[in-house]
């Protein structure tokens, strides 16, 4: 049999029915053919019609063993019998004495078909015209595959295989291939089970019309160590004049770590928003525990001892004007009482008092019974400047701080200051107490509560402290003016 091509113009099968010439087809003239489990010749290629000088209507359907007789190797039985008992390719040289050649092949298989794509030292490989152009196409094939991470292949739509090229599935998914012809069929194989329909039916679409000319798919695909990468497609569709597509030249791309990254930064936001969640529900519980408490010492507690000042005026004789004027104060007091309890709980309406007033009758009440001295500074803002969610954000935040130096600081005195920075609303406060650790102090209730408050307006929180050093709270949000 020969082996020797001497064509006087170019091979046909480097040109593909749309009219281009394939530089990676006619650099490396890789043979390909298919077989069963029973040897018989499913597929074999023009290259492979070339290289073997056996026409492909002489050796389909027909046992490859019998057809070659005693000419084969034995070394290439032992090998393609061991390549359907793995699920990896395999790939070998081995030396052919008949035809004085050695054969670089490369085997894939899935389920009961095997897959061979091979080469010998003696193909010759015609250039022609062509040449110098061909070269230059060859060249940035092999720059491109040298210099990107991307799995550059050749997609042979009518022939339904895919020539994978210069090693980048071998760099990066460690299959031992490297310029070799791979069944659609094996392709498929490595396609995890969960994403295999959805990508076969973008694949289906994309190729219905020539209106589209552009293929891309993300899936899983699976390394030959049997783990999975997450990969994208991306190719050209080339069409022929009949509106069919023929092929599709382009890369896989291994996305694997942008899409642990995402999944890793979603379970980070998921897991911040529930601690946000908790930090709420947390403040809400106390802030209902500290309500109860107040409705039940202090408001029960008056209004029990009002309702016996008003029996006894009744019973005890020349005492009733003294044990009324008790009761009257006494309801006073729960009178007063009802309303700071709600102003814990409502903001009064920007139409009855402004932010400022708000915060000034907030830290008016907290000093009457706290020792504590709080100043609160405007810089020249003005309540104008503030848009109604921003006001209510501030207001929460200095009553959640202010409650914080009350119950942790020990401080004798603190100070509120509202102030613009260009676009930003800066809101600090601070006191002259005994401070924290920072790691401590960030894992707080509190704290969670106002950045989760900030954070839904795009603030942003800074804190200043250190033991014995006092604490600061810097809160910084975008303005919204007051329509």
């Amino acid at each position: 049999m020969s082996s020797v091509l001497q064509p006087d113009r170019p091979d046909p099968e480097m040109i593909d029915a749309a009219g281009f010439i394939s530089p990676v087809k006619e650099l490396f003239l890789n043979g390909f053919f298919s077989i069963d489990r029973n040897w018989t010749v499913m597929q074999w290629n023009r290259a492979a019609e070339k290289i073997m000088d056996v026409p492909a209507d002489k050796i389909i359907g027909k046992n490859i063993w019998e057809f070659f007789a005693d000419k084969l190797p034995i070394e290439f039985y032992a090998e393609y019998h061991q390549a359907f008992l793995k699920d990896i390719p395999r790939h070998f040289h081995e030396y052919w004495g008949e035809l004085g050649k050695w054969f670089e092949v490369v085997t894939t298989h899935d389920f009961d078909r095997l897959y061979v794509s091979f080469k010998c030292s003696g193909t010759p490989v015609y250039m022609g015209d062509t040449e110098r152009g061909v070269r230059i196409m060859n060249d940035l094939y092999r720059y491109v595959a040298q210099i990107t991470n991307e799995c550059l292949w050749d997609w042979d739509l009518q022939e339904k295989d895919i020539f994978w090229i210069d090693g980048g599935h071998r760099r990066v998914f460690k299959y031992p291939i490297e310029n070799t012809t791979v069944s659609q069929s094996f392709w498929e194989s490595r396609i995890h089970p969960d994403d295999l329909k959805i990508v076969l039916a973008k694949f289906k679409k994309d190729t219905r019309t020539k209106d589209n000319n552009y293929w891309e798919a993300s899936y899983r695909f699976k390394r030959a160590d049997g783990s999975f990468a997450y990969v994208q497609d991306k190719g050209r569709i080339i069409f022929d004049n009949e509106g069919t597509a023929i092929r599709i030249i382009g890369a896989t791309l291994d996305i694997t770590e942008v899409v642990l990254l995402q999944d890793k930064l979603l379970e980070q936001q998921v897991q911040k928003q529930h601690e946000l969640t908790e930090a709420v529900l947390t403040a809400h519980e106390n802030e209902r525990e500290i309500i109860g408490k107040d409705l039940h010492d202090n408001l029960g507690q008056l209004l029990l001892v009002a309702k016996l000042y008003v029996q006894m005026s009744d019973s005890e004789e020349g005492a009733h004007e003294f044990y009324l004027g008790k009761s009257i104060s006494l309801l006073n007091e729960v009178i007063e009482e009802v309303r700071r309890i709600t102003r814990i709980l409502v903001v009064p309406p920007s139409n009855i008092l402004s932010l400022f007033e708000n915060i000034k009758v907030l830290i008016q009440d907290l000093e009457r019974v706290h020792p504590i001295r709080i100043r609160f500074i405007t810089d020249g803002l003005k309540v104008k400047d503030i848009g109604p969610r921003q006001q209510l954000t501030i207001y929460r935040i200095i009553q959640e701080q202010i409650n914080n130096i009350i119950k942790y600081a020990e401080a004798a005195h603190a100070s509120v200051a509202l102030r613009r920075s260009a676009d930003q609303l800066i809101l600090d406060i601070c006191d002259t107490g005994k401070g924290c650790d920072l790691g401590t102090a960030v894992k707080g209730v509190g704290l969670i509560n106002i950045k989760s408050r900030a954070e839904l307006l795009n603030g942003t929180v800074r804190i200043d402290s250190a033991p014995g050093k006092g604490f600061a709270l810097h809160v910084s949000l975008p303005l919204e003016p007051l329509v």
